[in-house]
C-alpha cells in the first residue's frame, strides 16, 4: 500500500535539486527567460520527444549521448527554439557549454520558441555564467521557461510507502499553442528522489504520456522542441514500482491539464470521453478527433450544444459507429438519444448551461462495444489569432 499527497512547493523542493530563472535580454520586455535545473549527484535521465520530422537542435544533442547517460545540468532557454537551424543549431550547444566555468556532466540543454533563429549565444553565456548553481527557486524557473503561457505550471506529490520510507515527485512545464496529440508545443520538466531504475522510467514515460500529453490537443499543430524529461537523483533511497508509475501518471496529467486550460486564448477546458467503442484504438481515434475539430472548438468558444459538429466529427473519424447506438451528452444532459432527437428547448438550455462552465464532459457512447478513451481540448477563439498573427514580435 501506498498514499500520495500533493504538497505545496516547486523542483527545489526535491532533495538535491537545484534550480534559478534570470533574465538574459532574450525577451525585450526583460522578463525570466534563462533557467537552469542542477543536482550534486548526477541523475538517470529518460525522456520522451516530439513526433515531427524536423527535430530541434537540443534534442538532437540530446540523443548523440549514450543510452541511459546520467547528467548533473539542464539549461533551459525560452524566445528561441534553435529549430532548423542544422548542424550550427548542435555546434551553438556545444559552444555554450564548452564557455561555462562549471563541472559539467553530460549536460542538456531545452530551448523553446520562434523557429529559424540561430541562439543568441553571447547572451546565453552571459546569462548563465551569472548562474548560482546553490539557488533554490523553483518559481523563478517556472517564469522563465514561459513564453504565450498565461501563468507558470508546477505541481509537486509525496509519496509515502508502506515501510515508512517516503520519495518526491514535481514538475515544472511550458505549453499554450501548437498543442497536438503525439506531444505537444511544451517542455515539461520531471524531478523526482524515488529510487527508481533507468528502465522503469523510460516505460513509465510511454504508459503515461498516452493518456496525458498525447491526449491534449489546442490547435492541431504539433512542434519540433517537445520534450517530457524524466530526471532522477536516487536520494531518498526510497522506491515501488507500483506508486511511482501512479505518482508520475498525477504529475504528467495535472501538467497535460494545465497546459489545455492555457490554451492560448482559451476559456474552456474540455473532456471529450469516448466510450463502449469497439477498441481503445477507435476510441481513441475518435476522441482525439473530436478534442482537434476546429468546428468543435469554435462551437465551445460560442457556448453553442451543437451536437451535430459532435455526431459528424466521430463519423468523419471513420471509427465504427452506428446512429442508432450513439448517445450524445454535455455533462449528464442527452441531447441525442440512440436516433432520438433530444434536442428541444428544455434540453437545449440546459446544454447551454452546461457550456458556460469553465470545465465539463462532452460524452460520447458509441454502443457497440466495451473500450473507452478520453481526450482533451479547448475552445478556439479570436485570441488565439491575435496571438500566434503577433508571435514573433
Amino acid at each position: 500500500m501506498f498514499t500520495i499527497l500533493p504538497i505545496k512547493g516547486y523542483l527545489d523542493q526535491i532533495d538535491g535539486f537545484n534550480c534559478d530563472g534570470i533574465s538574459a535580454g532574450l525577451k525585450p520586455s526583460g522578463d525570466k527567460d534563462l533557467g537552469f535545473i542542477y543536482t550534486s549527484t548526477p541523475c538517470d535521465v529518460q525522456a520522451v520527444f516530439t513526433e515531427n520530422k524536423f527535430q530541434a537542435a537540443p534534442l538532437k544533442h540530446f540523443l548523440q549521448y549514450e543510452e541511459n547517460f546520467k547528467t548533473n545540468f539542464v539549461l533551459i532557454n525560452s524566445k528561441n527554439a534553435n529549430a532548423m537551424t542544422g548542424k550550427k543549431g548542435i555546434e551553438d550547444i556545444n559552444t555554450i557549454f564548452n564557455s561555462l566555468p562549471f563541472d559539467l556532466i553530460n549536460p542538456i540543454m531545452s530551448s523553446t520558441g520562434v523557429i529559424g533563429n540561430p541562439l543568441p549565444i553571447e547572451k546565453i553565456v552571459a546569462g548563465a555564467k551569472s548562474f548560482d548553481l546553490s539557488a533554490s527557486s523553483g518559481e523563478n524557473l517556472s517564469k522563465a521557461i514561459m513564453t504565450t503561457d498565461a501563468y507558470a505550471k508546477t505541481c509537486m506529490y509525496q509519496v509515502n510507502l508502506e515501510d515508512g520510507s517516503s520519495f518526491k515527485i514535481g514538475a515544472v512545464s511550458k505549453g499554450a499553442g501548437m498543442i497536438n496529440p503525439n506531444l505537444a508545443t511544451m517542455l515539461c520538466f520531471i524531478c523526482t528522489d524515488a529510487n527508481v531504475p533507468s528502465k522503469d522510467m523510460k516505460e513509465a514515460l510511454i504508459v503515461n504520456s498516452e493518456t496525458t500529453f498525447n491526449a491534449i490537443s489546442v490547435d492541431g499543430d504539433t512542434s519540433t522542441n517537445d520534450t517530457v524529461m524524466l530526471l532522477a537523483n536516487k536520494k531518498s533511497n526510497a522506491y515501488d514500482k507500483e506508486a511511482f508509475i501512479e505518482a508520475l501518471r498525477l504529475v504528467m496529467h495535472d501538467m497535460a491539464m494545465l497546459m489545455v486550460a492555457d490554451g492560448e486564448g482559451a476559456k474552456k477546458a474540455v473532456a471529450f470521453e469516448v466510450i463502449n467503442a469497439i477498441s481503445t484504438e477507435e476510441a481513441q481515434i475518435a476522441a482525439k478527433a473530436l478534442s482537434n475539430s476546429l468546428l468543435v472548438k469554435t462551437a465551445l468558444f460560442g457556448e453553442d450544444p451543437n451536437f451535430g459538429r459532435i455526431a459528424s466529427t466521430i463519423g468523419a473519424s471513420r471509427i465504427t459507429c452506428d446512429e442508432e447506438t450513439l448517445v450524445i451528452s454535455y455533462n449528464d444532459v442527452i441531447v441525442y438519444n440512440k436516433g432520438e432527437l433530444c434536442f428541444d428547448g428544455i434540453q437545449e438550455a440546459k446544454a447551454s448551461k452546461v457550456l458556460k462552465n469553465d470545465k465539463y464532459k462532452v460524452i460520447c457512447d458509441i454502443g457497440l462495444g466495451d473500450s473507452s478513451f478520453t481526450a482533451y481540448g479547448c475552445d478556439l477563439g479570436y485570441k488565439y489569432v491575435e496571438i500566434n498573427a503577433d508571435y514573433r514580435t
